[in-house]
C-alpha cells in the first residue's frame, strides 16, 4: 500500500467512532493514534477546571438513541450514524407528538439528502439530526425518543507529542480529535498530522517539534493555558491542520500578523503545487486559530488545507464520508503540509564563501560538457549564487529566481559540503 491509501484505511478506522469535546469515543481515539505514535502522551483535564476565560464542562458519553415513530418504525438511530443525535445531548424518554418534536429536529432543506451535524455543548438540551426528505415525510402523531447519555463530571482529553530537535526553537502542529463521522472537516487532519509525525521521527531535524491532538476551541484554549509562555519563547512556525483530505483546489488561511515565516513558507509552497489555491484572511478563521493568533497570545500559526471548512457543500454533513476523502487528496495534503516543513528546517540566511564567482567545474559541481538536461539545474545552482549575499533567507531566494525551495535544498547542501556556501 502506498501512504495515500495507508492514511486512507486510517481514517476509514476511526470513521465509526463518536468523538465529542470529552468523553469516550475521543480517548479511543487517542489510543489509536498512540499505536502509531508510542511516545503521545494522553493528558486529562477535570470538568471544572478553569482555563483563561472557560471551563472544562462536564463529560458526555452516549450509549444509544432512538427516534420511533407512530407506526412503529424507526425514524432515527444513533446505530445507523451518530450524526443523528445533537451532540451533547442529554438522557431522555419521552412521548411527544409531532409539532412539539419538531423543536428537537434539524434538517437541511437546501441538501434534502444530509444529516446535519449540530452540537449543544455548553446548554443543557436533546434533539436528533434527520435528512430533509425523512423529516418532512414524517406523520402526524406521537413519537417516542429515546436517548441514553450522561452528561456528569468527568475530564477532557488530548494528546501531546514532543519531538526533540538540534535547536530548542518548535515548529507547532494542531489538529482536532472532536467531530464525530466527518471525513474531510475532522479525521483527515489528524491522519495527516500522524503520519507528518512519523515522517518527522525517521529524519534528523533542526528544529524541536510541538503537535498536539485535542477538541476544538475548549482543547486549543486549554493547551494555550498550560503552555503560553513557552510557545511564545520556542515557536517559530504553526500549522493547524484541518481539511486536507478530497482533491480540491488547495486553500490556505494567514496569521493574524500575515507575514510570519509559516505565512511566507505556505504561500510559496502553495504557489508553487497549486496557482490556483484559495487565499483567504484571518477574518476567515476558525475556531482554533482564533485561539493561537488572539491579541496577546500571537502566535505565527496558519492553515494548509484542500477545501476550506465552511467553503465546501459536504462540510458538517453525512455527506463528508468516505467518499468524499480519497487516498490521493490526502497524500496531496500530506505533500504540502511536509514541504511547508522542510523548507522551514531548510530556511537560512547563505551567504557566499569566496569572493567572485566560484569555480565550480574543479569540484565536480559544474559538467564539462553541457547536456540540456543538465541546463535547469546549473541555471538554478548559478542563479542562487548571485543571490546569496547574507541578506536573503531560502524563501526569498527561490522567490526571485523562480525554483521550489525544496528544490534549492539540495544544492544548499552541495554547496556548503565545498565549503563555498556558510550560514550568514
Amino acid at each position: 500500500m502506498n501512504i495515500g491509501h495507508d492514511m486512507h484505511a486510517f481514517v476509514a478506522r476511526l470513521f465509526p467512532i463518536c468523538r465529542s469535546l470529552t468523553g469516550e469515543g475521543t480517548r479511543e481515539t487517542l489510543r489509536i493514534i498512540k499505536g502509531h505514535l508510542p511516545d503521545l502522551s494522553i493528558h486529562e483535564v477535570p470538568s471544572g477546571t478553569q482555563v483563561f476565560d472557560w471551563v472544562i464542562p462536564d463529560e458526555w458519553n452516549i450509549r444509544s438513541a432512538t427516534l420511533v415513530g407512530p407506526d412503529g418504525a424507526t425514524v432515527a438511530d444513533f446505530g445507523w450514524t451518530n450524526l443523528h443525535v445533537v451532540g451533547y445531548s442529554e438522557p431522555v424518554d419521552v412521548e411527544l407528538g409531532l409539532d412539539e418534536l419538531q423543536e428537537h429536529l434539524f434538517s437541511l432543506p437546501e441538501q434534502p439528502d444530509a444529516i446535519p451535524y449540530v452540537t449543544s455543548y455548553y446548554k443543557r438540551f436533546w434533539g436528533f439530526c434527520l435528512s430533509h426528505r425523512v423529516r418532512a415525510a414524517l406523520k402526524p402523531g406521537t413519537y417516542r425518543a429515546r436517548i441514553d447519555s450522561t452528561i456528569a463530571p468527568g475530564r477532557l482529553s488530548y494528546g501531546e507529542l514532543l519531538i526533540p530537535g538540534q535547536e530548542p526553537q518548535e515548529v507547532f502542529l494542531s489538529t482536532n480529535v472532536c467531530h464525530p463521522s466527518m471525513a474531510n472537516n475532522e479525521l483527515s487532519g489528524l491522519t495527516v498530522t500522524t503520519w507528518l509525525a512519523k515522517w518527522l521521527l525517521e529524519r534528523p531535524r533542526r528544529y524541536s517539534y510541538r503537535i498536539v491532538f485535542i477538541p476544538e476551541t475548549i482543547g486549543s484554549i486549554t493547551y494555550l493555558s498550560r503552555h503560553l509562555e513557552q510557545m511564545k519563547e520556542r515557536v517559530v512556525a504553526g500549522f493547524v491542520v484541518a481539511c486536507v483530505g478530497d482533491e480540491r483546489v488547495y486553500s490556505f488561511l494567514s496569521s493574524r500578523n500575515g507575514n510570519t515565516l509559516a505565512d511566507r513558507v505556505a504561500r510559496h509552497v502553495l504557489d508553487q503545487i497549486d496557482p490556483n489555491y484559495m487565499r483567504y484572511s484571518f477574518l476567515n478563521r476558525g475556531s482554533d486559530e482564533r485561539q493561537y493568533c488572539a491579541p496577546g497570545v500571537d502566535l505565527p500559526v496558519v492553515s494548509v488545507m484542500r477545501s476550506k471548512y465552511c467553503e465546501y457543500p459536504e462540510y458538517h454533513t453525512s455527506l463528508d464520508d468516505l467518499t468524499l476523502v480519497t487516498p490521493a487528496g490526502l497524500e496531496g495534503g500530506y505533500t504540502a503540509l511536509r514541504r511547508c516543513i522542510e523548507v522551514i528546517e531548510s530556511n537560512r540566511r547563505w551567504q557566499v564563501a569566496v569572493l567572485g564567482e566560484p569555480q565550480l567545474g574543479k569540484r565536480g559541481l559544474f559538467p564539462s560538457i553541457s547536456l540540456p538536461a543538465e541546463v535547469p539545474s546549473v541555471k538554478a545552482m548559478m542563479n542562487m549564487i548571485a543571490y546569496c549575499d547574507g541578506t536573503r533567507d531560502l524563501v526569498e531566494v527561490a522567490e526571485l529566481i523562480g525554483v521550489p525551495a525544496w528544490q534549492l535544498v539540495p544544492i544548499c547542501e552541495r554547496l556548503a559540503s565545498h565549503d563555498l556556501l556558510r550560514v550568514a
